[in-house]
């Protein structure tokens, strides 16, 4: 077995010093979907903040490729790691293909110039999520469920081995929805990804992940395979 690409080892996490989830120990392989599954307020959202280090770990360390993020340069995390958060981009005066290749700039020089191959893997990006007929209006001016496909392309045109995305079905309806999925899981398999993911839709969590993570209280109550966790009525219980 390829070793883990992602892993917490003893991650606590909360807000002003005050932990919220404690002895977190997560491990993902390349070509695998992980997802986060838990009540509103869980702190599921918190979990994946703490591994892109958009908020510091209370203790603990988050490793990529068995090295700790503290020791890698924001650039190198960049380059590696991919993230799409539930926070609303409120760019100015942007395209919506211009809002895609933000994912670029990790690879970009101090004068942010983007290359032909740069624009093409944006153009890849943005053809994959089906974005492609409103790539040239206003980014504030198309629908909530555009923009998330758009951040989704932002992502994706990173060209990272890690996806890490809270709630990437928000605003899309239930087509679009499962469109969506479909890709990931594409990028998983195609590409060897490791995606790990937080999701509202139970159904979706069991049909696209390899593994997921049941945030209960203070902890992970239970890892396992869908098969495994949604056996029984745990689920309902952890609802």
């Amino acid at each position: 077995m390829n070793a883990y690409y992602l892993q917490t080892e003893q991650m606590t996490v909360g807000y002003h010093g005050k932990p919220l989830i404690e002895k977190i120990n997560l491990c993902l392989r390349r070509g695998e979907i992980m997802t986060l599954i838990g009540p509103n307020g869980s702190g599921k959202s918190t979990i994946l903040k703490s591994i892109v280090r958009q908020l510091r770990p209370l203790g603990g360390v988050v490793r990529l490729e068995q090295v700790s993020l503290e020791e890698l340069s924001p650039q190198a995390v960049a380059q590696k790691m991919s993230v799409l958060m539930t926070d609303r981009l409120q760019p100015e005066l942007m395209t919506c293909r211009e809002v895609a290749a933000a994912g670029r700039y990790p690879y970009t020089g101090k004068l942010g110039l983007l290359t032909q191959r740069d624009w093409e893997k944006v153009d890849e990006a943005i053809a994959l999520v089906h974005a492609k007929e409103v790539q040239e209006q206003d980014f504030m001016k198309i629908s909530d469920g555009q923009r998330q496909r758009l951040m989704l392309a932002r992502a994706i045109a990173q060209d990272t081995k890690i996806l890490v995305l809270d709630e990437p079905t928000s605003y899309l309806d239930m087509g679009f929805k499962l469109d969506i999925l479909a890709n990931i899981r594409l990028l998983a398999r195609e590409r060897n990804l490791a995606i790990v993911m937080s999701l509202h839709e139970l159904d979706l969590a069991q049909k696209i992940s390899d593994t997921i993570a049941c945030v209960k209280g203070d902890r992970i109550d239970r890892i396992g395979t869908p098969e495994e966790i949604f056996a029984g009525d745990y689920v309902q219980k952890l609802y």
